[in-house]
């Protein structure tokens, strides 16, 4: 494979993959079964501060 055959493979398939992997990615945090660990998770950093 020659190196302007694997650049024009990554231009346009590469480019592809790397879209569909962030939108998986992305609707995955957004799934409702998420909900409870992503609140969690943003919520943390306050979870030892006193509330007074």
């Amino acid at each position: 494979m020659s190196y302007d055959t694997f650049r024009h493979f990554a231009d346009s398939w590469g480019l592809l993959f790397m879209a569909i992997t962030y939108l998986v990615l992305v609707g995955w945090a957004f799934l409702p079964r998420n909900r409870g660990r992503n609140r969690d998770a943003a919520t943390m950093i306050f979870k030892d501060q006193d509330h007074g």
